[in-house]
């Protein structure tokens, strides 16, 4: 192809992209308002490879240096766009993300209460009468537990030998698709003006408290309770985080102030998520956990029961303290 023709096939593309990187403002690390990220990044490409078959046609040095200065610059927003969200995803880890937590106590602690009260309650009532656990199971759902955590039912060697890796992973995933499950149901029933996150979180908190009550009941504390140390504080604090922002769902539906009810559920929302992707976050961590150490065998009880303590303490930690010289900066 002589060049006249590669040049007008191709010079409503090369003048988008410049447009685009004319238009780019010096205080702003970002493509134009008006640019689409996705056809940017296809431009760029497609850019790439008009410069590289401009170089191997032997195209003219003005042709060859005008594609390689759009390229160059194209790069610079590419990599400045990528660093820009790795900056931000940080930044949310390790400081706004334990802020929003703080700033929504009362949500928070009210969820902390509607889950912990129930979880700890059936606990301690199986333990003086054990009955009670068939207010919340059935016989079959018992057997099923009893079985998963029979210490004669459990490994006798270390994951190593035993489990490979790609049963890790698979566990690893299904662990992912039910935490996040739960997370999302937890959420999203607060669309119910709150009542129906209210009933998910009393439930999780009743049935997690039945099974744990009824394992300990008869005595399968180290299979079970060195099982759950490791990921606990961070799954079952992820259900309280999802219940506080189904609970801002509800109130912005109950007592939307001047706004209409719509008006107030889109603003509340977007907030709400800013709790739920990092409840998302722990939910994906305490699979990793549950996946990856909760099975290992060979590890002794008291040494999980020490890293589950040291994540109890970690958790509370970082949300008590994240963030907070940032924000007195």
């Amino acid at each position: 192809m002589k060049q006249e023709q590669f040049i007008a096939a191709h010079e409503t593309q090369w003048q988008r992209l410049e447009a685009w990187l004319e238009r780019r403002s010096p205080k702003r690390q970002s493509v134009s308002d008006k640019a689409s990220p996705t056809e940017f990044a296809a431009l760029y490409r497609q850019t790439c490879q008009h410069l590289a078959l401009a170089r191997n046609r032997l195209y003219s040095p003005h042709l060859i240096n005008r594609l390689n200065r759009i390229v160059l610059e194209s790069h610079q927003i590419m990599y400045s766009e990528r660093r820009n969200l790795f900056k931000a995803m940080a930044r949310y880890v390790l400081a706004d993300f334990p802020a929003r937590v703080r700033q929504k106590w009362r949500l928070v602690l009210l969820s902390a209460l509607l889950f912990y009260v129930p979880f700890v309650g059936m606990i301690t009532a199986i333990q003086v009468n054990p009955d009670m656990v068939y207010t919340v199971m059935n016989g079959a759902t018992l057997r099923k537990l009893e079985y998963m955590y029979n210490p004669e039912n459990r490994e006798t060697v270390g994951r190593d030998w035993d489990r490979q890796a790609d049963t890790d992973l698979m566990m690893f995933g299904y662990y992912v698709k039910n935490n996040t499950g739960i997370g999302f149901r937890t959420f999203a029933s607060g669309l119910m003006f709150g009542l129906g996150t209210i009933f998910v979180v009393l439930f999780n908190g009743f049935y997690l408290g039945a099974a744990a009550g009824h394992l300990t009941q008869i005595g399968y504390n180290e299979t079970f309770w060195g099982f759950v140390a490791g990921h606990s504080a961070l799954e079952l604090n992820a259900i309280v985080l999802s219940a506080a922002a189904g609970l801002q769902l509800g109130f912005a539906l109950l007592a939307p102030g001047r706004r209409t009810r719509l008006r107030a559920l889109r603003e509340e929302a977007r907030e709400a998520l800013k709790l739920m992707y990092g409840a998302a976050g722990m939910f994906i961590l305490a699979a990793m956990v549950e996946a990856f150490w909760s099975p290992l065998s060979w590890v002794p009880t008291n040494v999980k029961y020490g890293a589950g303590l040291a994540m109890w303490v970690f958790v509370l930690m970082y949300f008590l303290l994240g963030g907070r010289r940032r924000a007195a900066g």
